[in-house]
């Protein structure tokens, strides 16, 4: 999640003069970022996981017998 955030808010655009100043950018994104951040609130519960492994063994079940 925080590499997607990154890539969101200190990457996009890519217009960078030098490294050195991509490097500020990102230590001050990493400054700002630990002194705001919260928890993140999962919405994909236990019982979805669970769900999506169901399906995923039933289709790896199904795909063994074709074979």
């Amino acid at each position: 999640m925080y590499f997607s955030i990154v890539q969101r808010k200190v990457l996009t655009p890519n217009d960078f003069q030098s490294l050195a100043q991509l490097e500020d950018r990102l230590l001050r994104f990493q400054d700002h970022y630990s002194a705001t951040a919260r928890p993140f609130e999962w919405k994909f519960t236990r019982h979805d996981l669970e769900v999506l492994l169901s399906k995923i063994q039933a289709h790896e079940q199904m795909s063994a017998q074709a074979a």
